[in-house]
C-alpha cells in the first residue's frame, strides 16, 4: 500500500486510482504520484548444459566365450560330496536345497518336514548326488565343483 489517502473519505488508496473505491471523490491527478518503475539490469541467464550419464560397465564382448562341457564359468562352485552328505543327514530340513542355490525349494522341504517325505526325498537326492558324474551334477544344480 502506498501513503495516499483519499481527500475526502481519508481511505488508504493503491497508487496510480483515479477514483476512490469507498466514496467515489475524484482524485485529482497532481494527488497520486506516479509509480517509479525501477529499472533493474537483467542478470546474466547461465546456459543449460545436458547432463552427462555415465554408462555402465559392460564386458568387451568376447566371441570366444564358451561354456565348458555345459558348466557356465558364472555359476558358484560347490562340492559335490558336501552336497550329497547334506541331503543325507539334514535332507529333511532342506539344507541341501539351500546349499545348492535354490531356496523355494529348501523352504518347502522346511515346511513339510513334519511328514518325512522331504526326509525321504534327501535320502534318495543324497545317493543320487554321489553316484552321478561330474558334468550331471554340474549341469543340472547348475554349479561348478570345486
Amino acid at each position: 500500500m502506498s501513503n495516499i489517502t483519499c481527500p475526502q473519505c481519508g481511505a488508504p488508496l493503491a497508487a496510480g486510482v483515479t477514483e476512490c473505491k469507498y466514496c467515489g471523490e475524484i482524485i485529482p491527478a497532481s494527488a497520486v504520484p506516479q509509480q517509479v518503475q525501477p529499472q533493474y539490469q537483467q542478470p546474466p541467464q547461465p546456459q543449460y548444459q545436458q547432463p552427462q550419464y555415465q554408462q555402465p560397465y559392460q564386458p568387451p564382448y568376447n566371441p570366444s566365450y564358451q561354456p565348458v562341457n555345459g558348466v557356465d564359468p558364472s555359476w558358484p562352485i560347490r562340492n559335490k560330496v558336501t552336497a550329497g552328505l547334506l541331503a543325507i543327514f539334514l535332507g529333511g530340513i532342506g539344507i541341501h536345497k539351500f546349499y545348492l542355490s535354490k531356496p523355494v525349494m529348501g523352504i518347502l522341504y522346511l515346511i513339510f518336514c513334519w511328514t518325512y517325505v522331504p526326509a525321504i526325498l534327501g535320502l534318495i537326492e543324497g545317493i543320487i548326488y554321489l553316484t552321478q558324474s561330474e558334468i550331471d551334477f554340474q549341469t543340472k544344480n547348475k554349479v561348478r565343483l570345486q
